[in-house]
């Protein structure tokens, strides 16, 4: 809601602070006229030259007698919070703190529009008294108090247009032609996607319970749960429903597993998203994989390796023929390195071709082909057509089968350098799992130039991490430690309280020399071709990590969780 403080005070108050000259306040007056609905403090920080919100706001606070508050740790009380619904704090962006002496205090970025205190004093039904806190934290703080989608979740049970039983035979009463074109489910939907956006998750579950319906993100690996309306519950069958209409699927089939797609546009970004479902006790479970289509490569020099790896991953990744393979568990960032090697070689003079399920990214420059079981696309059918395409490099998503691991290791031989993944613990262990897989060792030893493992650790926050004497216990590595101090996680806004912002890879690269190509020939087993590579300069995952320690990319608790399996 527009400010409606008249000219003259509002200079005052500018001139006050004593953060602006003349010129600038005028400025920020003119900017402010030709923009109906900015408030105060937000024309200061957009026309007043580098002037922060919160600076403004305490400075204005100190002059008008009203009180700053750090929304990040204010614990409003539930009465303050069911005073007012969410439609109106939404409107008015505008938190309650407390109740005192029948005053309401609010906490609101514009002091200065008497219309949204209006709004608040008729709907609180008692005075209000305004509090000053930044229009950034009064969203996160609503958010976490009301809800992501507070304000659209009470309009749809007001209106009352949407089944609110616990039935699950209700989703099958809903009108779809009206729900495509109603705002308030879309709305909600979006909001919860956006969302998780914004936050950089990668996952959204959508979980029917007995007594709620659980939104979760997985953001840096890990599950968070989202503030959601503890009223939602009634509506699960209306946004179920909603998303697989989204995606095209089927509202009426609630027996049976389900997958589809969702292509959106956030803030001009297009975003795919892969949606999946699953019947449970409580109606159908979904689970959404966002995935950005272009664009958000990460450059090899990026990836965090050291300097040794760099060098030989860089050498094998231009080798005119091999394999190349990269390992791990789901999730430990594989696709992600993948790209960057593609992205690298990716030049006028050499033909790439790749064959993945799905495709994450678009990558301009390189024929992408996306695989499809039902009608006999496989990864195995993918590469034979490869290799009467005149490629140089090949990309195949993973290696699966004995017949997907004999073509590519044909095609290594006749000419081309492959890529792929695989699933092992280690990187030692891919040999014994290609024998197992039926592959000869001699094959195995001929095609195969490298293996890479790799996990992903969350990052330390930099703008709170700690620094902290390093336990004692770790002085007995084999590794000697680098420094005596390390860092560990605290927590501030800008990492959500976790400690954590952003991941980064570990790594161990294997390069198959002379002597590992004996050993791989000789059956030995990961082990002993693990232990061979270790004396030939490789590092291991914990070790890398190690070094990320101490130079306080990650923190050893991190490293120890992602690296329990050595």
């Amino acid at each position: 809601m527009q400010s409606t403080a008249p000219y003259a005070v509002v200079k005052t108050i500018l001139r006050s602070t004593g953060l602006f000259s003349d010129e600038a306040a005028e400025r920020i007056i003119q900017g402010r006229a030709g923009n109906p609905g900015m408030t105060l403090a937000e024309a200061a920080v957009r026309f007043g030259g580098g002037v922060r919100e919160d600076e403004f706001l305490r400075k204005a606070g100190a002059f008008l007698g009203l009180e700053y508050v750090e929304l990040s740790s204010a614990r409003p009380s539930p009465e303050a919070l069911a005073r007012l619904p969410a439609s109106t704090v939404y409107q008015c962006n505008a938190l309650p703190l407390k109740i005192e002496g029948g005053v309401l205090t609010v906490a609101s970025s514009d002091p200065f529009s008497s219309a949204a205190e209006d709004a608040l004093r008729l709907a609180a039904g008692c005075p209000v008294r305004i509090a000053l806190a930044t229009r950034e934290e009064i969203d996160k703080a609503l958010k976490k108090h009301y809800g992501v989608g507070a304000a659209v979740v009470e309009k749809m049970i007001e209106d009352g247009r949407y089944a609110v039983d616990d039935d699950l035979s209700s989703i099958s009463k809903i009108d779809v032609g009206e729900m495509g074109e109603e705002a308030s489910i879309v709305k909600f939907v979006n909001q919860i996607i956006a969302e998780a956006d914004r936050q950089g998750a990668t996952d959204i579950h959508v979980e029917p319970m007995e007594t709620e319906l659980r939104i979760r993100y997985r953001i840096d690996g890990m599950l968070h749960k989202v503030d959601v309306p503890p009223q939602l519950n009634r509506l699960k069958s209306a946004i179920i429903s909603r998303i697989k209409v989204m995606a095209n699927l089927d509202i009426a089939e609630k027996r049976l597993p389900m997958d589809g797609r969702i292509g959106i546009r956030i803030g001009g970004e297009d975003i795919d998203i892969r949606v999946s479902t699953m019947p449970t006790a409580w109606g159908e479970s979904i689970s959404l994989r966002l995935l950005a289509k272009a664009g958000n490569f990460v450059k090899m020099c990026d990836l965090g390796f050291n300097e040794r790896d760099f060098a030989v991953v860089d050498k094998i990744i231009r080798r005119p023929n091999g394999i190349f393979l990269v390992t791990g568990p789901t999730g430990s960032g594989k696709s992600t390195s993948l790209y960057s090697f593609l992205h690298e070689v990716n030049t006028m003079d050499v033909r790439i071709l790749t064959a993945e399920d799905p495709i994450e990214y678009q990558m301009e420059g390189i024929n992408q082909v996306q695989m499809n079981a039902d009608i006999g696309m496989t990864f195995a059918r993918a590469l034979r057509a490869f290799l009467r395409q005149d490629p140089d490099k090949i990309m195949v998503g993973e290696i699966r089968d004995r017949e997907t691991a004999e073509i590519a290791i044909n095609a290594s031989l006749t000419g081309h350098m492959v890529f792929s993944t695989l699933h092992t613990n280690d990187a030692a262990g891919a040999f014994p799992r290609l024998t197992d897989m039926g592959v000869e060792p001699f094959l195995i030893a001929s095609a195969v130039a490298g293996v890479m493992g790799q996990r992903l650790a969350r990052r330390l926050c930099p703008k709170c991490r700690k620094e902290v004497p390093l336990d004692r216990k770790y002085y007995t590595l084999s590794y000697p430690p680098a420094r005596e101090t390390v860092f560990e996680p605290d927590g501030c806004e800008a990492c959500s309280r976790t400690g954590y912002k952003g991941r980064r890879a570990l790594f161990e690269v294997l390069e198959v020399d002379e002597d590992v190509e004996s050993a791989i020939v000789r059956r030995e087993n990961a082990t002993q071709i693990r232990q061979l590579a270790l004396g030939k300069g490789m590092k291991t995952l914990r070790e890398d990590g190690w070094d990320k320690i101490f130079k306080g990319v990650t923190s050893v608790k991190e490293v120890m969780r992602v690296t329990e399996d050595e």
